[in-house]
């Protein structure tokens, strides 16, 4: 795991060695014509990977999970972006102003890099995100196990720390199933995503069919789970779940 430090403004010809054209290759081309709904400000230096046009959240729907994500508990200060990605919900989380401290972890360093680049073109040079290149899951388990083993400007308090994770949404029929099994989501599934979050706060972005029994399930004793659906022109791009934090012994 490699901290990456707070973000600086960087030339846009930082990620160069990670741009790629997306007529060059079939992968991801169906989400190039969605480009500007992806990010409206694509021409202006946008760097994407192959696999990043999988995972971006788009534009609109990230600007609003933050808004919404504005109005949580101010006790909660520092926010950390499990799967960053190429920066979408990121750009969108600290354009809010809303966080003290943000920590972005992604563990493709090409991605990451478009990240950083993208977050310059939005104008994000606050000192607010902190970069880390690694495993996400791998970097909870320090925080709530082992957070002398972190850099210290990683070492947060759970008490005041929410997390968002938009994970990948791999596995058979989250597209075409009218109920989407989560725990045969690949390669985290509902239950290893929230074993790692239960100590705090955390809002899970997942498919638009995502069986809301299994969600339900995840509530704290006494406590309500808030599931959202985002939609762009009239269509659900996704769902996302609002989930309390949970006391170590409530571990599922």
């Amino acid at each position: 795991m490699k901290f990456l430090g707070t973000y600086k403004s960087k030339s846009k010809d930082s990620a160069s060695n990670f741009i790629y054209a997306c007529q060059s290759t079939n992968h991801g081309c169906r989400y190039f014509s969605q480009r500007y709904s992806i990010f409206s400000w694509y021409d202006q230096g946008i760097c994407m990977t192959d696999d990043a046009w999988f995972g971006v959240t788009p534009e609109p729907v990230a600007n609003q999970v933050a808004k919404d994500m504005y109005d949580s508990d101010a006790k909660k200060t520092v926010l950390i972006d499990m799967f960053a990605g190429a920066g979408g919900n990121t750009i969108a989380f600290a354009l809010s102003g809303r966080w003290s401290q943000i920590i972005a972890v992604e563990k493709d360093a090409s991605t990451l890099a478009c990240a950083q680049n993208n977050a310059d073109v939005y104008g994000v040079e606050r000192p607010c995100i902190t970069w880390v290149h690694g495993d996400s899951l791998e970097f909870l388990d320090l925080l709530v196990n082992r957070p002398e083993e972190l850099h210290p400007d990683l070492r947060v308090d759970l008490a005041t720390t929410v997390v968002f994770a938009s994970p990948p949404w791999g596995g058979v029929g989250y597209s075409s199933d009218q109920v989407f099994d989560l725990y045969t989501m690949q390669p985290y599934d509902l239950r290893q995503l929230h074993n790692a979050c239960y100590p705090m706060d955390h809002a899970l972005y997942l498919p638009r069919s995502s069986d809301i029994r299994q969600i339900a399930k995840l509530a704290p004793e006494g406590e309500k789970i808030e599931v959202v659906q985002y939609c762009m022109e009239g269509a659900s791009k996704a769902m996302v779940a609002y989930i309390p934090a949970k006391n170590i012994s409530e571990k599922n």
